[in-house]
């Protein structure tokens, strides 16, 4: 059941979420997205829990060259995902500012498809992507 629920919240995602970080310039594919700036990369990687019934939203910037891991391997621009940049450049989403442990999407509770498309409208609300400097502006 639990593979279910994850598999219906990825859905709900693909179906909020992902249109509109594609209407704003973001390419590749679930869980890993990326879109170039004149300076820099954006990065937003979906991360699920691995006991299920919730997941975080992992936003990152780096070079627009792409990123030398520390065991020195070179990842191009076009293969960067958020958990490929160090700690310090990573930031998880939050619906609750204040509380910054309070960085997980939660979807135990859901039921049906109208409960899954409730939780990514939430991450979808928090996503100030149309603003090309609002994740670099994160780190500032």
């Amino acid at each position: 059941m639990a593979s279910n629920d994850r598999l219906n919240m990825t859905n709900a995602l693909k179906k909020i979420v992902v249109p509109y970080l594609r209407e704003h310039g973001f390419k590749g594919s679930f869980p890993h997205f990326r879109r170039k700036n004149e300076d820099n990369i954006d990065l937003i990687t979906f991360q699920f829990n691995r006991y299920g019934g919730s997941f975080v939203v992992v936003l990152a910037i780096c070079p627009i060259e792409g990123v030398t891991t520390s065991w020195v391997e070179e990842i191009p621009p076009s293969k960067v995902t958020a958990h490929d940049v160090g700690i310090d450049y990573r930031y998880r989403l939050t619906e609750n500012i204040k509380e910054s442990n309070e960085t997980w999407f939660n979807y135990e509770d859901a039921k049906n498809e109208e409960d899954f498309d409730l939780v990514a409208s939430r991450v979808l609300s928090l996503l100030h992507v149309s603003d090309r400097n609002w994740i670099k502006n994160l780190f500032k």
